[in-house]
């Protein structure tokens, strides 16, 4: 290939990744959070020291809390599923199929509980109605991590549903890029569908979702 034709693609190669980093990426880190959400410590905060990267997003529901937290409490690969793109979970070797109703048998979590079969997703903190943390279990290596849940009340019937992600890894491990983007994109695409899907089971509108053959950034 002409040394120019290989310039040219290295220059739009910069081009765009500057635009990701610059525009598009801080937008995706804090997706629909407030900045007070963003600056306001959170439960599990104090398990991973000096993240690698924090992203802070949110969204509203015509909910109260009492009435959000139930579909959390299910979440899991035996339980209720996650809430996500479950063609996803599946091709990731997750076997689940989301409930669309509450499912009174799997209405309580404690500390130490794993969401998944392998053992790789556990409960490391919770606050029954208010807040929930999961990280990797001790058979995950190379990251640390915490996915941080908590419901604020908004006014006597809305409810702000905040997700917080701090991971840590090493930047100069082989691993690194390529598990830099993994969770830079992967993240906002399951993670956005979460929040979607959380929201219209809680408020009966479910089916206003696009399906999940269609993962889109918005």
């Amino acid at each position: 290939m002409p040394k120019a034709k290989w310039l040219t693609i290295l220059g739009s190669l910069v081009g765009v990744s500057a635009v990701y980093m610059t525009v598009i990426r801080p937008r995706h880190m804090r997706w629909g959070a407030t900045q007070q959400e963003i600056d306001r410590p959170m439960l599990g905060d104090e398990l991973v020291n000096k993240p690698t990267y924090v992203t802070t997003r949110a969204i509203t529901i015509d909910a109260r809390p009492e009435d959000v937290w139930p579909w959390l409490v299910q979440m899991g690969e035996h339980r209720g599923g996650f809430y996500s793109y479950d063609l996803i979970d599946r091709l990731l070797g997750i076997k689940v199929h989301s409930a669309h109703r509450i499912l009174p048998r799997f209405q309580h979590l404690d500390e130490g509980d794993a969401l998944d079969l392998k053992g790789n997703m556990i409960v490391r903190k919770i606050e029954a109605g208010r807040a929930l943390v999961i990280g990797p279990g001790k058979s995950v290596e190379h990251i640390d991590s915490t996915w941080s849940i908590a419901l604020h009340p908004l006014g006597s019937t809305r409810t702000r549903l905040v997700s917080r992600v701090r991971p840590r890894f090493d930047l100069k491990s082989a691993r690194a890029l390529l598990l830099l983007l993994v969770l830079d994109i992967g993240q906002i695409i399951m993670e956005q569908k979460w929040l979607h899907e959380i929201k219209s089971h809680a408020e009966g509108t479910y089916e206003l979702w696009p399906p999940e053959s269609a993962p889109t950034l918005h």
